[in-house]
């Protein structure tokens, strides 16, 4: 699951097994939009396709659950994994942008990812989606991702889709707009000494 970096690139992994899944995640902050994905949740394979291409970060994860109970164990645990190795690649959080907020449009959708890179959990989410399922993921786990994402990640991410008639549309455009949010926020500014906080720690 190793990626092959310079010494000093922004990565991290982790192992996480528990009686209902089995993930190896492996995470790149500064990657080329290169993903490696094995999981039993072909939709969820498909949006973190999306965020990690929009995103240009590299993710590898092998992750196995007991999806003849449904899905949501699976998809949790990926969000907490994925979540969990962004906080550890970001470290102290030097020289980076720290906030964001895009815009993506697919189609009829519009959404809307804004991210604090604050060291304070926070998850807002406003999306009304016109079918409860897309083929057999069911919507409610975008909820649940994202906010165990931003919770382990101790980030404060509000997420916003503004309106759209297709289900599968607006969720796409959510993981597309959280892929470009986060590159944004992650990103170095040559302009900033130390973090952006007046604390002087995130």
């Amino acid at each position: 699951m190793e990626f092959n970096q310079d010494k000093g690139a922004r990565s991290a992994e982790i192992s996480r097994k528990t009686n209902e899944t089995d993930i190896k995640l492996a995470f790149s902050v500064d990657g080329t939009g290169i993903s490696e994905l094995e999981t039993d949740v072909p939709f969820l394979n498909h949006m973190l396709d999306l965020f990690t291409k929009h995103g240009q970060f590299d993710l590898k994860v092998q992750a196995h659950g007991d999806i003849e109970i449904d899905d949501h164990h699976t998809v949790e645990d990926i969000g907490i994994c994925l979540g969990q190795t962004l906080r550890e690649a970001l470290g102290d959080k030097k020289g980076i942008k720290r906030y964001a907020s895009v815009f993506v449009p697919m189609d009829e959708a519009l959404a809307q990812v804004v991210i604090d890179i604050s060291n304070r959990p926070h998850f807002e989410y406003r999306a009304q989606y016109p079918s409860s399922q897309v083929g057999s993921f069911s919507t409610e786990l975008v909820h649940e991702f994202l906010w165990k994402f931003a919770l382990e990640a101790r980030v404060t991410l509000h997420v916003i889709v503004h309106y759209g008639q297709n289900t599968h549309h607006m969720i796409e455009a959510v993981f597309k707009a959280l892929g470009r949010a986060l590159d944004e926020a992650t990103s170095i500014d040559p302009r900033v000494t130390g973090v952006p906080s007046t604390k002087g720690v995130l």
